[in-house]
């Protein structure tokens, strides 16, 4: 009779592998530097950097057309001898591209965090609603602000190096470069307030496009029916509908530059008036911001 072998032991059934995990012993930096990060790695993104090339284009091409005029202006200059471009009207002149740029470049700066639905991964810790907020308005302010602020100083050491008779225009250029601090800041909250309340970037390009167009539109149209029928002085209000006539109504009123528009500005109370409605926007734009991503984060 054959003797019985026993079965052997059963061997280990877990298996730990090795994926290359380090537990970090460096220096904790912080809500601030989280801020920071968050701040250039959009920044960056709005400009397409770390992205694909197909994402550069329309960022790029843009700052390259609102460096053109600046570029031919120091031409004409050159040549003729004589002041270019003013450096307060340059914003507006250049309005329709500063607002393809806000619709085209801010639904990036929130759209795909609440398309993929990572807004919890960023307000886990240390960075707060507040902060994300603050970041995504920083990240588009400077954007804008390097757009008109970058062609303003190159117009502005153009006009030094060819030596115009007469003093250089000094103050013109300070007091556009303040008011592109205004622009910025007001176009920033009023863009990603809008590209925020939908996760589809293609909804947040056309909100943003159809307000622009809009009041551009109703101020067009009310500064033209009103100068028809005589009311002047309607109408140079009705020039504040329009957000760059906005802006540039404070900037006549702080630093005492020229109109850039046909009929002026209300003179007297136009310029506080429009000074606050700007903060109001403003406050408006980030208050709708902070709530409406409260409620992002808890669902």
């Amino acid at each position: 009779m054959s003797e019985t072998v026993p079965a052997p032991a059963p061997g280990p059934t877990g298996v730990i592998h090795d994926i290359g995990y380090r537990h970090y012993d460096g220096p904790r930096l912080g809500r601030g530097s989280a801020l920071a990060a968050l701040i250039v790695h959009s920044l960056r993104g709005v400009f397409g950097l770390g992205r694909t090339a197909r994402a550069k284009i329309m960022p790029f091409l843009l700052a390259g057309v609102m460096m053109l005029p600046a570029v031919v202006s120091i031409a004409v200059m050159a040549m003729i001898k004589r002041p270019g471009l003013s450096y307060p009207s340059y914003a507006v002149t250049m309005q329709a591209v500063l607002a393809v740029f806000l619709a085209a470049q801010s639904p990036y700066l929130v759209a795909p965090d609440l398309r993929f639905r990572v807004l919890p991964l960023y307000l886990s810790r240390p960075v707060k609603t507040g902060d994300y907020v603050a970041a995504k308005l920083a990240a588009m302010a400077i954007a804008l602000f390097l757009l008109v602020a970058v062609p303003l100083t190159t117009l502005y050491v153009g006009e030094l190096l060819i030596d115009l008779p007469g003093p250089p225009h000094t103050h013109d250029y300070f007091a556009a470069l303040a008011t592109s601090v205004v622009y910025a800041v007001l176009l920033a909250s009023v863009g990603v307030a809008l590209a925020s309340f939908t996760p589809r970037r293609g909804l947040g390009v056309a909100s943003v496009i159809a307000i622009y167009l809009l009041s551009s539109a109703i101020s067009a149209v009310l500064v033209g029916v009103l100068f028809s029928v005589s009311r002047d002085s309607a109408a140079a209000w009705a020039w504040l509908i329009n957000p760059f006539f906005l802006v540039d109504a404070v900037q006549v009123w702080l630093f005492g530059t020229s109109p850039n528009n046909d009929g002026g500005y209300p003179p007297g109370a136009g310029g506080p008036v429009a000074a606050v409605a700007v903060l109001a926007v403003v406050a408006l734009c980030v208050t709708a911001l902070v709530l409406r991503y409260r409620k992002a984060a808890s669902s």
